[in-house]
C-alpha cells in the first residue's frame, strides 16, 4: 500500500457537490417524463434533451474515473476484490439502465403518450435507484482513499479532462447545475476558480440561459 499524502489529505470535496446534481437530476427525471402530456412533442424533446445532458454528463463523469482514478488506486491501494467488483457492477448498471432510456426515447418525442412515456419513466426511476447506491458506496469506501493516496495534482486531472472533452456549448450548463446546489461557500469557491473569459460568460450568458431551461424544466413540475 502506497501512502502519497501523508498529513496533506487530497481535497475531494468538489466530487461531493457533483454527487448532488447527479441525485438531484436523477430524482427529478421520471417526474419530468411523468410531466409530459400526450402528444405534447414540443416539451418531450425539451425533457429528452436534458435528459441526454445529463447522462452525457454522467458519461464523462464515470469514464474519467475509470481511466484517470481507477488505475492510480489499483496500483497503490490493497483494495479488496469485492470493492472493485463492486464499483465496476455499479458503473456497468448506472449504463446500461441510461442506454435503455436512450433507445426509448425517439419513438416517446415522435409521439408521447402513456404507451411510451411509462416505460421510460420506470426506466429511469430504476436508474435512480442504481446511481443512488453507487454514490453512496463510493462517497463512503473510494473517497477517504482518494485522500489518502491520490495527489491534487492527479485529482485535478479529472476536472480538467471533464471541461476539455465536454463539447464547449454545454460547459455552461454544467456549470449552472453545480451552482444551483452550492452552498454559499461552495459557489464562491468553484467562481474564484474560474478563468475570467468563464466568469464573464456566466454572468452575462450562462446564468440568465440556465435559468430559464431549469424554469420551463420544473415549473409543471409544481402544476
Amino acid at each position: 500500500m502506497t501512502t502519497v499524502n501523508a498529513g496533506n489529505r487530497t481535497d475531494t470535496h468538489d466530487m461531493y457537490v457533483v454527487h448532488r446534481v447527479f441525485r438531484r437530476e436523477s430524482a427529478l427525471m421520471s417526474r419530468l417524463v411523468r410531466s409530459v402530456r400526450p402528444g405534447d412533442t414540443a416539451r418531450a424533446r425539451l425533457v429528452a434533451g436534458h435528459f441526454r445532458d445529463y447522462a452525457l454528463g454522467l458519461h464523462h463523469h464515470h469514464t474519467n474515473e475509470d481511466e484517470l482514478l481507477w488505475p492510480l488506486l489499483l496500483a497503490r491501494v490493497d483494495l479488496e476484490a469485492e470493492l472493485v467488483l463492486r464499483m465496476e457492477e455499479q458503473h456497468h448498471r448506472v449504463a446500461d439502465g441510461l442506454a435503455v432510456v436512450e433507445k426509448l426515447l425517439p419513438a416517446w418525442e415522435a409521439a408521447p403518450s402513456a404507451a411510451t412515456g411509462v416505460p421510460i419513466a420506470e426506466a429511469l426511476t430504476s436508474h435512480a435507484e442504481a446511481l443512488h447506491e453507487h454514490l453512496g458506496d463510493e462517497e463512503q469506501f473510494v473517497l477517504p482513499l482518494v485522500e489518502e493516496h491520490i495527489t491534487q495534482a492527479e485529482w485535478d486531472r479529472l476536472g480538467d479532462r471533464f471541461a476539455t472533452e465536454t463539447p464547449k456549448d454545454k460547459l455552461l450548463f454544467f456549470l449552472g447545475a453545480l451552482l444551483e446546489e452550492a452552498t454559499p461557500e461552495e459557489r464562491v469557491h468553484m467562481l474564484g476558480n474560474l478563468p475570467a473569459p468563464a466568469k464573464l460568460a456566466w454572468r452575462f450568458v450562462g446564468r440568465r440561459a440556465y435559468t430559464r431551461r431549469i424554469r420551463n424544466l420544473r415549473d409543471p413540475l409544481a402544476a
